[in-house]
């Protein structure tokens, strides 16, 4: 019984019709369907290391071991962040600004760096308009590419296993063509071979 089953699992038979050629191609596990624990969860490679990127940036890269995507990742995620980071700073400052100008009390004094320098009110409303807009902006930008760093550990993870080689290799071969309604005809096969490093497991 274990047997016909194993063999049914390692090849499977495809055919066009009654009188159609069977070809037997070779089944290969997806091998997304392995599981590796992380804190005690079952989890596929792509989702392993999508979890990664999504609790420490570029950990998925690591896991993959795409070292060379760490600068990006760094680099485009830490621009973001700083931009932001001013912009917040900035907003701050003319928000404590406007509320220092505005609580009628003389003792309280304007002291930031940019807004005291200023001494027209409508400037300093216009500003916090103004610097409130591009720190929504640019969280909005640190969050697209904290999802990009995830999606893009996922995306690897799935092609990990597989890789196409330099030298295809494209063979022509004689063959016989079988026709239902006429006498065999001989034929050119053609085949393209793709090298893939995915391997089956047991």
């Amino acid at each position: 019984m274990g047997a016909p089953l194993a063999q049914s699992a390692q090849a499977q038979v495809v055919t066009a019709g009654s009188d159609s050629t069977q070809v037997s191609t070779p089944a290969v596990a997806d091998t997304t369907r392995r599981t590796e624990r992380l804190f005690g969860l079952h989890l596929t490679r792509p989702g392993k290391a999508a979890m990664l990127s999504a609790l420490v940036p570029g950990a998925g890269q690591i896991y993959n071991r795409k070292y060379w995507k760490l600068p990006i990742v760094y680099g485009v995620l830490g621009t973001a962040l700083t931009v932001e980071f001013h912009f917040q700073s900035r907003f701050k400052e003319f928000r404590e600004a406007k509320a220092a100008r505005n609580d009628n009390d003389p003792l309280t004094i304007d002291t930031g760096p940019l807004s005291s320098t200023i001494e027209d009110n409508a400037t300093i409303d216009r500003g916090l308009i103004i610097y409130r807009r591009n720190r929504d902006k640019w969280i909005a930008f640190s969050a697209v590419a904290y999802a990009i760093g995830v999606v893009d550990a996922l995306v690897d993870a799935h092609l990990r296993d597989f890789d196409v080689s330099d030298d295809l290799s494209l063979r022509l071969e004689p063959t016989m063509l079988y026709m239902p309604t006429a006498q065999p005809t001989a034929g050119i096969n053609l085949s393209l071979n793709l090298k893939s490093t995915t391997r089956s497991t047991k």
